[in-house]
Order: C-alpha cells, then structure tokens, then sequence
C-alpha cells in the first residue's frame, strides 16, 4: 500500500512539474516590439505600431500644448500633452505627416503628434521671432484727386484732411 500511495505521489509530483505558469494578461501598459521599415520599435500595447518609419532620431521643442495620440491621427486616444517649449525626442517621421515621439533620445516610443506641433531645438527661437507679429510701419497717408493738380491728403492717426 506504500508503494502505491508513494507511487502515485511521484507520478503527480512529475506532471505538476511540468506545467508552466500562464503568461501574465496583456494589458494597455505591456511593452511589446515591433518592426516597421527594419526598425525595431518598443511600446506600450496601448501605442499603436505605424506602418510607415522614416528614422530621425532629433531633440525637438513644442510651440504648443499638443495631444500625444495612440495613433498617428486624430482618431487614438490622447497619451497626454506637451508642454510648450519643452524638449522631446523625435524618433521618427511616420504615415499622416506626424511624429513618432518619446521622452528621451532611444527611449520607448509613447506616442505620436502632429508634424506642426514643434520644431528643431536648434530652430526653436528663430520659429519664435519669426512668429511674433511685425510693428506696423509709419502712418500712411491716404490721398484723394480732387481735381485738376490738387489733392487732399489724410493721416490715419488723424482726422485732418490737407489739400495740396
């Protein structure tokens, strides 16, 4: 009777042995890689592998508050935002002109924003200045024919009309 308890006890400790445990559920935050244009790409299960993967691997800065999209379009899920003037990793150049991006320079990519939703860093001031709006130049006058060789002319910071 010993032997066959001591048998059995052998037999399951065997096949228990053999099993393995379940891989863990996947879930939005699970990291996982893909390969697009020969490029090996690591992101969240949530992020959205592109189809198209131009490398440009640049530090860039945000000229605004943009959405983080989980797709290279408007139809993902927004990841977070930018902070405007704050450096990030360019990656690459994907489908829909927009940006494959991460937080820092061969990091996992978390996200894509649109192609205009920043510049070069080394751009970033000159974008700036060139942005801001021109001062007017010098009040022009506006000048009517009233006959003959004469003229009436006014200044737009004034009301008075002088004929010439």
């Amino acid at each position: 009777m010993v032997k066959k308890s001591l048998a059995l006890m052998l037999l399951a400790t065997l096949t228990l042995a053999g099993c393995k445990a379940p891989p863990p559920p996947v879930t939005d935050d699970t990291l996982v890689t893909s390969e697009v244009n020969g490029v090996k790409l690591l992101h969240r299960h949530a992020v959205v592998a592109p189809a198209e993967f131009t490398p440009v691997n640049e530090t860039w800065r945000a000229l605004y508050a943009a959405s983080v999209m989980t797709t290279p379009d408007y139809g993902g899920k927004v990841v977070r935002y930018l902070e405007t003037g704050k450096p990030f990793e360019v990656l690459g150049s994907v489908e829909n002109h927009w940006l494959a991006i991460a937080d820092q320079a061969d990091g996992p990519l978390i996200g894509y924003v649109p192609l205009k939703a920043g510049v070069e860093s080394s751009r970033y001031d000159a974008t700036l200045r060139s942005d801001r709006p021109r001062p007017r130049g010098k009040n022009k006058q506006v000048c009517v024919d009233v006959g003959g060789a004469s003229k009436a002319c006014r200044t737009n910071d004034t009301a008075t009309w002088i004929l010439d």
